[in-house]
């Protein structure tokens, strides 16, 4: 399960209403890399068959089942503040996160 909090949703609906193919939505994903290990990404896309989609109040977001597996229970926030603008992942299967936040190692527990 992904969650998206109001000030996810509310950035992604006017992100999705400025592009020419409403049926776009985040799709967020996880590459080998990063100075943790692993991190993520992120574009605007369209989805696919196998994806997990999370719809609500206009937004949409798409996770690959091979990324679900380190990003299972994230919520996906939106902050614009002092410590950086921009989606934000809480992710209860990071062992570790970089400084930066856009990578982490994978808890050993998890299914990964």
């Amino acid at each position: 399960m992904l969650t998206l909090t109001d000030s996810a949703v509310k950035h992604l609906v006017n992100i999705i209403g400025g592009q020419e193919d409403p049926a776009k939505g985040l799709r967020i994903y996880i590459e080998k890399g990063g100075c943790a290990g692993l991190s993520y990404e992120m574009k605007l896309d369209l989805p696919k068959a196998d994806d997990t989609l999370v719809e609500r109040d206009g937004a949409r977001l798409m996770v690959d089942a091979e990324s679900l597996t380190y990003l299972n229970g994230s919520t996906i926030d939106y902050c614009d503040d002092l410590s950086g603008t921009g989606f934000q992942i809480k992710n209860p299967n990071a062992a570790r996160s970089c400084g930066c936040g856009t990578s982490f190692e994978a808890a050993p527990t998890s299914e990964a």
